[in-house]
């Protein structure tokens, strides 16, 4: 197929481009919003006389996004562009050039694997965007890309955040590229050689050895670069507004600790941090204004709603905020969501609101374009929307109703505004409640940690006796 591309490459881009073109497998580890999309795209253009088809694996919620990249940055044809949807099948698969199929669904239908084996030859370039999402190399999803696409003649591994759990991320995804590029057989020699467990807890990583080996072994396939070296954004400035518990929400924030608390000292350590994971989330549960527990421990969850003033507090936010700006809004809980919508319909009618949350899965994409013609709000779950929205450019006010306790998702979620495209300094602002969780899960990702890693390595520096007054404390 011959098609043009219609956007000038930038210079990490060309670099990458050229660091790539050598070798048929590459990893391009570049920086949320520095423009993966396009070197791909630039990669496909120049062995487009060597392959037949470009066969892209992505997050499902990412697929549309893609599309568009693909329109966007070249004079193609839609109906060059096969994007995956539930008819998809060998029977029904049309003659096209790009193929666009959902990560997720590669482990949930055997009709998508079907199709997907019989397009992959020696002439597919096969790409996987967002590769943290193949990253547990035990997984079926993991285990059947890497599978098929070892019949291609081409692979290419798009990530921003390539090691959100250390460098046990990169077994499975220098496989998908190539078995040889560690040249290891399996992942059990993987971690003979580069992964110390706790004697106690085999399954707990201690230590990551030898790491300058495994940086040399990667070089030679990966391009590298973050968004500060390579570009020149508008600068990032965060606010926060703070509010305080109401008498219920104290209440109910004191009976979640002593439940959880209970018999916390007796526990072992893997119980130990497997409580301290669920007293944080059922404190920040109480400081938006819900608790999901068992009264029971036999019966099923049920959700307690409390008074509180984070909604109110969202609005106060709001109003500070220039009536003609776009505004998106984070929000971890589908609970959030749904008072979100109701409180911006009520206080800012007329305005409109988009929604991207994992139960509107069909309807996403119209959503965000709704956003970007013409709605002014738009609210998000960071683990639906975190990845991959290129089109929020278009706002340059964030609000993080809450926050999650993983650092690598709060940057993604930032970065949906902070990348090529925008012009303007972006303002985030946080709503905290003080004197809570909410100001630890501030400090930890402040210090670009994720929360409940953080705590754990403060209870590795107290005594066992004093670690209840700690978790009291919060």
């Amino acid at each position: 197929m011959n098609f043009t591309v219609t956007t000038d490459a930038m210079s990490h881009q060309r670099e990458a481009v050229a660091k790539m073109l050598p070798s048929r497998v590459g990893g391009l580890f570049m920086g949320m919003g520095t423009g993966k999309s396009f070197t791909s795209i630039e990669l496909a253009r120049i062995r487009r006389q060597k392959i037949d088809k470009v066969l892209w694996f992505c997050p499902v919620s990412l697929k549309r996004t893609v599309r568009d990249e693909i329109l966007k940055h070249t004079d193609c044809d839609p109906d060059s562009i096969c994007v995956f949807d539930e008819r998809t099948s060998v029977r029904r698969l049309p003659d096209a050039w790009w193929y666009i199929c959902g990560i997720e669904t590669i482990s949930a239908s055997d009709r998508t694997v079907l199709a997907v084996n019989q397009l992959i030859t020696d002439r597919t370039f096969v790409v996987c965007d967002e590769g943290s999402y193949i990253k547990g190399h035990r997984s079926k999803r993991t285990c059947r890309l890497t599978d098929y696409a070892a019949a291609a003649r081409y692979r290419l591994l798009l990530n921003g955040t390539p090691l959100t759990q250390g460098v046990i991320d990169l077994y499975a995804q220098m496989r998908f590229l190539s078995p040889k590029i560690l040249g290891y057989r399996s992942f059990y020699s993987f971690a003979r050689n580069h992964l110390e467990y706790h004697p106690k807890y085999p399954r707990l990583i201690v230590r990551s050895l030898d790491t300058e080996v495994l940086a040399a072994k990667i070089a030679p396939y990966v391009y590298q670069v973050t968004k500060d070296e390579c570009l020149d954004l508008p600068p990032k400035i965060f606010k926060s507004r703070y509010f305080y518990m109401t008498d219920e929400q104290r209440q109910a924030y004191r009976q979640a600790k002593e439940e959880i608390l209970g018999s916390l000292l007796d526990s072992s350590e893997f119980e130990l941090m497997y409580a301290i994971f669920r007293l944080f989330t059922a404190l920040q549960q109480i400081v938006c204004g819900f608790w999901s527990r068992r009264d029971d421990p036999d019966e099923a969850l049920h959700r307690e709603e409390l008074k509180h003033r984070r909604l109110e507090t969202l609005v106060e936010a709001l109003r500070d905020i220039p009536p003609h700006e776009k505004v998106v809004i984070w929000a971890r809980w589908h609970y959030d969501i749904e008072g979100i919508h109701q409180v911006l319909t009520e206080k800012f009618p007329d305005q409109g609101v988009a929604e991207f949350h994992g139960k509107n899965a069909a309807t996403r994409d119209r959503e965000v374009q709704a956003f970007v013609a013409g709605r002014r709000f738009f609210v998000a779950t960071p683990a639906s929307g975190g990845h991959g929205l290129n089109d929020l450019v278009c706002a340059s006010y964030v609000v993080f109703y809450n926050n999650g306790f993983k650092y690598s998702e709060r940057l993604q979620a930032e970065d949906r505004n902070s990348r090529i495209g925008q012009t303007r300094p972006v303002v985030y602002t946080d709503i905290v409640c003080a004197d809570t969780i909410d100001e630890r899960i501030q400090r930890a990702l402040s210090k670009k940690e994720d929360v409940v890693e953080s705590f754990r390595r403060e209870v590795e520096k107290v005594k066992r006796e004093h670690l209840r007054e700690r978790l009291l404390a919060l």
